[in-house]
């Protein structure tokens, strides 16, 4: 099969009943580009929010209308359009270097907002936050190309390796008082754009929703710890998070992650896998290159490999995946504060302490191997990736594979050269032998029983 029929084959139909991940997470993500095209004509505001470091809870108590701009240039490569856009924002001036997500938002604007999926309407205001640098730079853009009223949260990070705080403790409640006097100023700005007031309930109701996503979301993460796994976390898992993020707070998300969840344990129950022999289980660490990311995961898939986990799951969720993440909704926006001191903390150690929550997570899903993909536009992501890997090989014996392509940008994608790298580093896992991951996990059960 070639690259071009793998990437626009499309998925098998499903009897109406029938719950499809995917093809439900199309018809999700379709229903969203269609009420955003008409959020105007509903007199519905509007509001730019980004994956990480957001207040989406506040926003939907106001009814905002929510843009992800990263989802919208993610998925200008998905449809294999995104190089004409960043073109022509490289045309207008932008640098080769700058992050592929921008300049395809920047192509977005020279195209008066004509989308793939729809005219993306204009946003009454922009909410950034400093879980990326990129983030505050690009609500600059929207201010001088658009006047889009920004605003940033700024929400205290990790301060130094194996630093953790902890909830209730003196720090966190510092922490979480300097973010509730942000929220308070926003929502201040809210009532002001949409003339309506507060209603602390309603943001009770948004948070109980979150909750039970979260709740969902978390078992459906820990599925994939079972050999074999279910699912492959850097090709199903990009539809889910998608889902967890375009969706959060909302009773359409919570029943897209319980019936997902729902079909993954039948799938755990009946013993099949994600794939038909599996003999590698991989962590991805970095984020996708969504314009060959099938390609790419059919490279690793026809060696019996598996991505069983991969921290890009984390950081595009925010940090939200963990089980203390949970709103008290008796007291929701202190509560909201709390959670999104310790989410914003969680969220940035993927980036500036990584290599603590992989050898976390190299243990929990019993992982053969790491990739690690270096983004060309994303330095905030690839960085630290040579020392993260040192680390690893060092502490852990871990074998690891780096490969460097782009978010979006197709001009940096070898295929021939991922492959070589691809079919090397399997060659070497072949080399190292032992068990294959089901022996392990058998054997596991095994040595359990007999304690």
């Amino acid at each position: 099969m070639t690259t071009e029929t793998l990437e626009r084959a499309a998925p098998q139909a499903a009897p109406a009943d029938e719950f499809n991940p995917i093809q439900d997470g199309q018809r999700l993500m379709k229903a969203w580009y269609a009420d955003l095209e008409q959020a105007k004509a509903r007199g519905q505001k509007v509001a730019n929010v980004f994956v990480m470091g957001n207040a989406i809870e506040i926003l939907r108590t106001f009814d905002f209308q929510l843009v992800f701009p990263e989802i919208n240039s993610l998925q200008t490569g998905v449809k294999k359009v995104s190089e004409g856009y960043l073109r022509e924002s490289e045309d207008y001036g932008y640098s080769p270097d700058v992050c592929s997500y921008v300049k395809a938002d920047v192509g977005l604007i020279l195209r008066q907002q004509k989308h793939p999926a729809g005219t993306i309407p204009h946003a009454d205001i922009a909410i950034t936050s400093n879980m990326c640098s990129t983030f505050i730079k690009w609500g600059e853009i929207w201010e001088r190309m658009l006047h889009t009223p920004t605003f940033t949260l700024d929400l205290p990070g990790q301060r130094g390796s194996n630093w953790q705080v902890r909830r209730g403790d003196a720090q966190h409640m510092a922490d979480s008082q300097w973010v509730e006097s942000q929220f308070r100023d926003l929502i201040t700005r809210c009532e002001n754009i949409t003339g309506k007031r507060f209603d602390f309930d309603k943001l009770a109701q948004v948070q109980d929703r979150v909750n039970r996503m979260v709740y969902h979301w978390n078992n459906v993460m820990a599925l994939n710890r079972v050999c074999p796994a279910p699912y492959n976390a850097m090709l199903d898992g990009l539809t889910y998070i998608g889902i967890m993020n375009v969706y959060r707070g909302t009773e359409e998300g919570v029943e897209y992650m319980r019936r997902l969840e729902e079909q993954l344990r039948a799938k755990v129950a009946r013993g099949e896998g994600r794939v038909k022999e599996e003999r590698f289980r991989l962590l991805f660490s970095g984020t996708p290159c969504y314009v060959s990311m099938r390609r790419l995961v059919e490279l690793f898939e026809s060696w019996g490999g598996v991505f069983a986990y991969s921290d890009y799951l984390t950081f595009a969720a925010g940090g939200m995946d963990a089980g203390e993440m949970v709103y008290d909704t008796s007291r929701p926006l202190e509560s909201l504060a709390e959670i999104s001191a310790l989410a914003a903390q969680r969220g940035l150690s993927n980036q500036f302490f990584a290599h603590e929550r992989l050898a976390q997570q190299i243990k929990e899903y019993d992982v053969d191997g790491v990739v690690f993909h270096g983004i060309k536009s994303c330095r905030f992501v690839s960085s630290g990736m040579a020392d993260t890997r040192n680390y690893l090989n060092q502490r852990m014996n871990i074998p690891s594979l780096y490969v460097e392509s782009d978010l979006i940008d197709p001009r940096y994608w070898s295929d021939a050269q991922i492959k070589n790298r691809v079919d090397a580093f399997f060659e070497s896992l072949h080399q190292r032998g032992g068990p294959p991951p089901l022996a392990r996990a058998q054997a596991a059960i095994a040595n359990g029983s007999a304690q």
